[in-house]
This record gives C-alpha cells, sequence and structure tokens, in this order.
C-alpha cells in the first residue's frame, strides 16, 4: 500500500498550522477558534495547495 506524498514545504506549512492549533491561536475563515484536529490538519493542506505546493488532489465520491 503505498502512502500519500506531499513536498517537504507543504508538510512544514501544515506542520506551522498544527502548531498555531496547539497553542490555540487557529482561527477558521469565519473568525471563530478551530478546536478540531481534523479541521486543523484541512487549513494546513487548504492553505498548501493555495500557494502551490505539492499536495495530492482532493478525493471525488
Amino acid at each position: 500500500m503505498s502512502k500519500t506524498k506531499y513536498s517537504e514545504k507543504a508538510q512544514d506549512k501544515v506542520g506551522k498550522v498544527m502548531h498555531e492549533f496547539k497553542e490555540g491561536k487557529l482561527k477558521s475563515s469565519s473568525g471563530k477558534k478551530v478546536t478540531s484536529r481534523k479541521q486543523a490538519v484541512a487549513i494546513g493542506i487548504s492553505e498548501a495547495r493555495e500557494t502551490g505546493l505539492k499536495v495530492p488532489k482532493k478525493k471525488k465520491e
């Protein structure tokens, strides 16, 4: 089974976002504090995707 591949810079971006989350400083687009770990990871991946870093495509249902 192969793992999903993310670039080093994308991993760094997610790491920085997770650090913000752990400090309680991460806010969602609506301005509310993020309390879910999954939501924090999603925000990190989304920000990495916006800056053009190598992130796998979204899953299609």
